[in-house]
């Protein structure tokens, strides 16, 4: 298993402070994960400070 994380750092948040910004997503998300159960196929869409959609996490199965 893998679990991959994709955020997209070029809109209007990023540019006032990026490392700020990806800083929360982490944090928040960190503390998500004990929601889920961590499995192939688990994932959610990641959203900026402003609630817009920026990335998506998952877990997938390894080959």
């Amino acid at each position: 298993m893998r679990f991959l994380l994709e955020v997209t750092m070029d809109d209007e948040a990023w540019a006032k402070d990026p490392a700020g910004e990806l800083g929360r997503i982490l944090r928040y998300w960190g503390g998500n994960l004990r929601h889920y159960a961590l499995v192939p196929g688990d994932g959610s869409a990641v959203h900026d400070s402003a609630y817009r959609e920026v990335g998506r996490w998952s877990i997938e199965d390894t080959p």
